[in-house]
């Protein structure tokens, strides 16, 4: 035999040899090493105890004081009871992870505030996770402060130098978005946010710059408190200046509603229990909370934080979500529709995720399911805290000392021409207006009419006076209380308008 052919023969067996050895590798070693694990899994399974829980809910939230409940030991207890482990992950305030794990079915359950989770669906551009309850809503926890001097009320900030000092995706951007809404702030630069890492970074900056700064800080408690221990600042305005804005709400993933629906039923009923069992006692669980955090919270502080959070019952939240009987507080569709609105003229997000459907992010059978079962966390009946605010009716003296807070954004109202006659669009505007001002509870509202300067001055005011009346007393047809409302005309300026000034009481 030559050479060559016995080359070839040599190169045909090694050919085949590899190719046994490939195919033993691929085929038979993997069969192999499944069975394997097959055998050791079943091991495992024949010699393993029964597990206590049914479901693992893997639940994404962040370090704030008001998800307390949520960590607490009792919430978990309560829900092993039902057979349900609860997995808590903080992923420190990242929204837009949060959403992406709901959206991926690895996160069932979250805590967000209502404008993180419209924002967040907004950028990932899909509505996974669904509001299904109430947490609670801040009411003075959060707030806005400045120099006294240099910035002594909200219309101060109309002005370019204004910045809110601020961490980006939190409360205090609400806040200062909110505030830049509702009020004429038309002077403000295109972007007015110095963003920081964290509260303690916000205070830490308004250390480096004192209080004579056009600069504004925007944080919450107890940060705010730290902030006030500085005799030369004060509140510009803080969240319980307004209702419905700042919302902290338990979501879902919407395909975990449809598979398991009973399962989040138990875990909202879990969690009801859990806020009933500490509704007399949040301030040793912030406390406490606080220190399985390892963060430093004193006494007087914790008070001062639970103080400005209020934290809505099982009731509460039916009647939020429009399924309690004989008791209404403002609706979650409402809440939904406000935000969007502020976050959309505040260029927080470029379109509506809903698509001008709010009724799309909240969803209220879990709820529903349980006052139709007549669930109670307790034997005795939770109340309905009462958001009706009275504000006692003003001298002509006191109206004068108004201390005037700052001028609402209102579109301009069309009258026909040299009359007081309102026109259909301005019936428009002043519904929109009867809204925001129950929205906006704590304060009296000046309704000011001014006047060109042409022709009879005197006749022009008496017409501004005529046209302040009659937007006042459509406000007050429309529900707002009639102790809030006062008209005035100004001299004539050469603006012919009504505009909207709110105020407080003068000390």
């Amino acid at each position: 035999m030559s050479k060559g052919k016995l080359l070839a023969i040599c190169v045909v067996w090694l050919a085949i040899v590899a190719c046994g050895a490939i195919a033993w590798r691929l085929l038979v070693v993997p069969a192999q090493e499944q069975q394997a694990e097959a055998e050791h899994q079943e091991t495992i399974a024949t010699t393993s105890g029964e597990s206590r829980y049914d479901h693992t809910i893997n639940f994404a939230l962040d370090g704030f004081s008001g998800y307390a409940i949520l960590r607490s030991n009792e919430f978990r207890s309560t829900l092993a009871d039902d057979r349900i482990r609860i997995q808590l992950n903080d992923d420190r305030a990242d929204y837009a992870a949060r959403l992406s794990g709901l959206q991926s079915g690895n996160t069932q359950m979250a805590a967000f505030t209502i404008d993180a989770l419209i924002k967040a669906s907004a950028t990932l551009g899909d509505m996974p996770a669904v509001i299904v309850a109430i947490i609670d809503e801040t009411r003075g926890a959060d707030a806005m402060l400045a120099g006294k001097t240099v910035v002594p009320n909200v219309a101060s900030l109309n002005r370019l130098e204004t910045r809110f000092v601020l961490t980006p995706d939190s409360p205090s951007e609400t806040l200062a978005r909110v505030v830049m809404s509702e009020f004429a702030l038309d002077q403000l630069p295109q972007d007015p946010f110095i963003r920081t890492n964290g509260p303690a970074e916000t205070l830490a900056k308004f250390r480096e710059s004192g209080s004579e700064t056009a600069n504004v800080f925007v944080l919450w408690e107890p940060f705010v408190s730290e902030m006030l221990s500085d005799k030369s600042m004060h509140v510009v305005v803080d969240s319980s200046s307004f209702r419905g804005y700042i919302v902290d709400v338990i979501v879902a993933n919407r395909e975990f509603l449809r598979q398991k629906p009973k399962t989040a039923e138990k875990v909202l009923a879990a969690y009801f229990k859990t806020a009933y069992a500490y509704r007399n006692k949040m301030t040793d669980l912030v406390l406490a909370d606080a220190k399985q955090q390892k963060e430093k919270l004193s006494p007087e502080r914790a008070a001062k934080l639970v103080g400005g959070i209020r934290w809505k019952n099982t009731q509460e939240n039916f009647a939020h979500f429009g399924i309690h009987e004989g008791e209404t507080l403002q609706h979650v569709e409402d809440m939904i529709t406000n935000i969007t609105n502020v976050l959309l003229r505040t260029k927080g997000i470029s379109a509506d995720p809903t698509g001008g459907q709010p009724n799309r992010l909240f969803f209220g059978q879990m709820l529903k399911d349980l006052k139709d079962s007549d669930f109670h966390p307790a034997l005795s009946s939770e109340a309905i805290a009462s958001e009706a605010i009275t504000l006692p009716r003003l001298s002509d003296d006191e109206w004068t000392r108004i201390r005037e807070v700052g001028e609402l954004n209102v579109q301009s109202l069309a009258f026909a021409r040299g009359t007081s006659s309102l026109s259909g669009s301005s019936h428009a505007t002043l519904d929109d207006l009867v809204k925001t001002l129950n929205n906006w509870p704590q304060y009296y509202v000046k309704v000011i009419g001014d006047a060109s300067r042409r022709g009879n001055v005197a006749a022009n005011k008496q017409l501004a006076e005529s046209r302040a009346q009659v937007a006042a007393e459509y406000l007050v047809q429309r529900g707002i209380d009639t102790n809030r409302v006062r008209s005035e005309a100004v001299d004539p300026t050469g603006a012919t308008r009504v505009y909207f000034v709110l105020g407080e009481a003068p000390y």
